[in-house]
C-alpha cells in the first residue's frame, strides 16, 4: 500500500521554489529532471537555470562539477527525491571533495511524480539528510514549516557548504510548466550567460572526420 502522509505536507512545492529563487542574482541554478524542471521554471525562466531534461540522477554531480569549476559563485541545485536516489553515491563525492559554494536541496513528496507516483523509498523512512550528514556534508538537514524554510533559505544564501536540505512537500498534481525543449538551446544560453557572448562560439568542437561526414550525407560518394 502506498504511504499517503505527504499529501497533507504544509509546505507546496511551487511556492518553496518562488521562496528559494527570489532575488536570486547571480545565483546557478541546475534543476533536475521532472517536476522540480518545472518548479524552477515557474519560479521564472532564467538564462542561469540549467534545467535537466534526462540523466536521472546527475543533476547533484552537474551541480559539483559548475561548482568546482566557478568556485566564486554560488550553485543551487534543485532536484527531486525520486531522482537524487538514483544517484546517491553522488553525495559520497560531494562530501569528499567539500564544495564550499554548492548548496543541494531535495523537493521529498515521497513519490515518483513522472511515473505515476508510485512510493520512493523516503515514504518507507529513508532519511536523505541523514545519509548528506554521514556522506560529509557540512550542513544537512530537513525542513517540513514554513519558519524552518525560511531558516534554511538563509543559510543557503550565505553560509558555506556543502549544504544539503530535503524539504518535505506536498503530493499533488500540478499544471506543467516547462522550460525550453532543445538541450543545446540551454546548453548555449547557459553558458553565455554564465562566461560572456563569445562563449558558445569559443566552445565549438572542429569538425572530426570531415571526409567520413560528407561521405554520409552524400551516398553517391561512397565506395
Amino acid at each position: 500500500m502506498v504511504p499517503r502522509r505527504s499529501e497533507a505536507f504544509p509546505l507546496q512545492r511551487r511556492e518553496v521554489a518562488k521562496v528559494l529563487l527570489a532575488e536570486r542574482g547571480d545565483l546557478l541554478v541546475i534543476a533536475g529532471l521532472g517536476s522540480t524542471a518545472w518548479d524552477a521554471t515557474a519560479a521564472g525562466d532564467h538564462p542561469l537555470n540549467f534545467p535537466m531534461w534526462g540523466a536521472m540522477g546527475g543533476a547533484a554531480l552537474i551541480g559539483l562539477g559548475l561548482a568546482l569549476a566557478q568556485p566564486e559563485r554560488r550553485v543551487l541545485v534543485i532536484t527531486g527525491d525520486g531522482e537524487l536516489l538514483m544517484g546517491l553515491g553522488g553525495l559520497a563525492t560531494i562530501g569528499v571533495q567539500q564544495p564550499a559554494n554548492l548548496a543541494l536541496v531535495v523537493f521529498d513528496n515521497e513519490r515518483y511524480g513522472e511515473t505515476g507516483m508510485q512510493a520512493t523509498h523516503t515514504a518507507h523512512g529513508v532519511d536523505l539528510a541523514g545519509i548528506a550528514k554521514a556522506a560529509g556534508f557540512r550542513v544537512a538537514g530537513t525542513v517540513r514549516e514554513a519558519d524552518e524554510l525560511e531558516a534554511a533559505h538563509q543559510v543557503i544564501r550565505t553560509e558555506a557548504g556543502p549544504i544539503f536540505y530535503a524539504i518535505k512537500v506536498r503530493a499533488e498534481p500540478l499544471p506543467f510548466v516547462l522550460p525550453p525543449k532543445d538541450g543545446a538551446h540551454l546548453k548555449d544560453r547557459f553558458r553565455q550567460a554564465l562566461l560572456g557572448p563569445d562563449a558558445v562560439a569559443a566552445a565549438a568542437p572542429p569538425e572530426r572526420f570531415p571526409r567520413l561526414r560528407r561521405s554520409l550525407r552524400n551516398p553517391r560518394n561512397r565506395s
